[in-house]
């Protein structure tokens, strides 16, 4: 069993990452979301340990995009106990929740109870225009040529591709990609389907529709 931990209050993530380890459980730890989502875009994790409240990306988009990529299970971990918040938590697509304070040989049996259910399904690869991408993997081909990306710029071209040939706003875009606390301007966005069109290649796969948006 392999885990992250991802909490920002660093003597706890030690802490917990310690104990799990006491357990005989591989653990990887992350100060913030996005190293979070860096680390879980290398690694098949199985479960995910996650505080809500996170600096860099807020813990409620890291949830949502280890579910969009098909990540492990999540357990969030964090101080918001209201019914409420747990289900948000759980809408956003959290397996599990345990709220602050904890007893340690909870988490451990709740992490193991996890870690025991049925990996879920592989994302499906998307492909259109010669182009394919697949999110479990993050690799992006063009007729059999590898195309290296960004991270910005293969999630730009998935929700392009999820799309299907429609028409995606630059408003959606920049709520797909980006986190509310990022800066998402129109600039952003026009400096990564640069780059993208550039190192898709030819003939141009991205078409802009002038004061609308982008289709693939």
């Amino acid at each position: 069993m392999r885990v992250l931990v991802v909490e920002d209050e660093e003597r706890l993530a030690d802490a917990v990452a310690h104990g799990l380890r006491l357990h005989a459980i591989a653990v990887d730890v992350a100060y913030d979301g996005q190293d979070a989502l860096d680390m879980a875009a290398y690694v098949d994790y199985d479960v995910v340990v996650l505080d809500r409240d996170l600096p860099e990306v807020h813990g409620d988009d890291v949830c949502r995009r280890l579910r969009e990529n098909g990540g492990g299970r999540v357990l969030m971990l964090t101080a918001a106990g209201q019914i409420r918040d747990k289900v948000d938590g759980l809408a956003l697509g959290a397996d599990d929740y345990l709220v602050k304070p904890f007893a340690f040989a909870e988490l451990v049996a709740r992490v193991r109870a996890l870690a025991r259910r049925a990996p879920r399904a592989a994302t499906p690869a998307l492909e259109r225009a010669g182009i394919t991408l697949d999110p479990a993997r993050r690799t992006v081909t063009r007729d059999g040529r590898t195309v290296s990306l960004n991270r910005k710029e293969f999630d730009v071209l998935r929700t392009l591709l999820s799309a299907d040939g429609e028409l995606v706003t630059s408003g959606e875009l920049r709520k797909s990609v980006w986190d509310e606390y990022a800066d998402a301007g129109t600039g952003a966005l026009r400096v990564t389907i640069t780059s993208l069109r550039k190192k898709l290649g030819v003939p141009p796969a991205i078409q802009n529709v002038p004061g609308k948006g982008y289709r693939l």
